[in-house]
């Protein structure tokens, strides 16, 4: 950059800054958003920390319920049950993401699959689906519009005035002009979002692990920001009036950031339609039908399972079997029944994989969709870490209730069964579940490079804006 260009162009965003310090209105918006955001950083702590505290102790509680079981038979504690909790991440303050609408809770018990309840949204009223006051949500909603107001008229009022043309006739250049202007709302959108993006880092200092994803949040709410801005700033030189740039930019942002961003996911769910829970239990049991029915001594499947058992162990009655053939049946029962659990798990996730698929391609014309993918990833509340839960709650319930089968077999004797009772010491002994770790490096790549890029993208598309906007200047002059 030419020592000329880039001193004219600070003289330019240091008379842009001057003249919106000197607007009431801009310096009460400004400092209006600035307490919103200090309020949204403290009621999201607040509530982040609540919310931990009350499935920590709810755990504590399960655990504990769970170890005061008596002496008794094993297939009574399948069935007794335990609770697990999602614990929420430290970053989780900043966007709760999809967590207030997905159950927090798993209750895990033998031969079935249950699924996540008491969520947020089931406990609360339908203003909940309109957002919650978050860091997030004041940065990706409230802060454009505000970069709209203050920007409207960075260009188009000075046309109005005869200033732009009185400005370039004295050898201010188009390209000096624009930069300076683009470059002062640019740095007014860093500043309205430094108290967030403050917050968010020194949360991450006291984690070194969280250091790289808060970093890669800040940079994308920058980005996005730093898009709002030169929108605003390309638009206001576009339009005759400043008006009309206002209308434009306020029609944008409700198409951009209020709009799309709630009826794209309806769409994507009639594109890729999902069967209800009821459903999905009733294609399970029928499935399981098909395979047969452990407490049927007749069933195909099963009366090979007991011929197969009895020649493994060289016996020919179950009687003489060194183990419980009861246990071993309902250890074969619940691993039929967890790979048919899983594999219908997995159907329902690769439809949402395919509703989430279509939002990814709406994110290249809605950049908002992009980073919000992005920032509920980071902050591990998006479907993905729900998914995460559901699937290691699954396993952690197949391991237990299997560990269980096994003291059914190996410690209660076939005869007899149902009196018999074993040591409480057993199942007290077993693991407690431990909620699996984001995987970042996966997060980075399929969720924070696409959602960079599409900003670049349209970054990008601004500059040769901005250019285009520069020479045309210099030629109407």
């Amino acid at each position: 950059m030419r020592p000329a260009f880039a001193a004219t162009a600070w003289r330019v965003a240091l008379e842009e800054w001057r003249a919106l310090r000197r607007s009431r209105v801009a310096v009460a918006a400004a400092g209006l958003l600035l307490v919103l955001t200090l309020a949204a950083i403290m009621v999201s702590l607040e509530r982040a920390h609540s919310v931990e505290a009350q499935r920590a102790r709810l755990q504590q509680q399960a655990d504990e319920q769970w170890n005061s079981q008596p002496d008794r038979h094993p297939h009574r504690v399948v069935h007794y049950g335990h609770y697990v909790f999602r614990p929420l991440t430290a970053l989780a303050f900043f966007d709760f993401g999809v967590a207030p609408f997905t159950g927090s809770t798993l209750y895990l018990e033998g031969h079935r699959q249950n699924s996540a309840n008491f969520s947020d949204a089931g406990q609360s009223s339908l203003l909940l689906r309109f957002g919650q006051l978050t860091p997030a949500f004041v940065l990706q909603v409230l802060a454009p519009l505000l970069l709209v107001f203050l920007a409207f008229g960075a260009l188009a009022r000075e046309r109005e005035r005869g200033q732009l043309r009185l400005m370039l006739a004295h050898g201010v250049g188009g390209g000096a002009l624009v930069t300076g202007k683009l470059a002062a709302h640019g740095a007014l959108a860093l500043m309205l979002a430094a108290p967030a993006l403050a917050a968010l880092l020194l949360i991450a200092a006291a984690d070194p692990l969280l250091v790289a994803p808060a970093g890669w949040l800040a940079l994308g709410y920058a980005a996005y920001l730093l898009l709002w801005s030169a929108a605003a700033v390309l638009l206001s030189a576009l339009a005759r009036r400043a008006r009309d740039a206002l209308l434009l930019l306020v029609g944008a942002w409700a198409l951009m950031a209020v709009l799309l961003p709630r009826m794209l996911p309806d769409l994507a769910s009639s594109m890729v339609p999902r069967p209800t829970r009821i459903e999905m239990e009733a294609a399970v049991h029928a499935e399981l039908a098909r395979i047969g029915d452990s407490h049927n001594p007749d069933d195909p499947y099963f009366r090979s399972f007991r011929d197969s058992v009895l020649k493994r162990y060289g016996v020919s009655k179950v009687e003489d079997l060194p183990v419980n053939y009861k246990g071993l049946v309902i250890e074969e029962g619940e691993r039929l029944t967890s790979e048919l659990f899983l594999s219908s798990m997995q159907r329902d996730f690769a439809r949402q994989a395919a509703q989430g698929s279509v939002l990814d391609t709406a994110a290249l014309a809605v950049p908002l969709l992009a980073l919000r993918g992005m920032s509920a990833a980071l902050a591990d509340t998006d479907r993905a870490a729900h998914e995460r839960f559901l699937l290691a709650g699954e396993d952690y319930r197949y391991r237990l209730i299997q560990a269980l089968n096994r003291l059914h077999a190996e410690k209660v004797k076939y005869h007899d069964d149902r009196a018999q009772r074993i040591s409480a010491d057993y199942w007290r002994a077993l693991p407690r579940y431990r909620h699996p770790p984001s995987p970042l490096e996966r997060t980075v790549a399929q969720r924070v490079w696409p959602a960079l890029a599409v900003l670049a993208g349209w970054l990008g598309a601004a500059a040769l804006l901005a250019a285009w906007i520069a020479r045309r200047l210099e030629r109407n002059i």
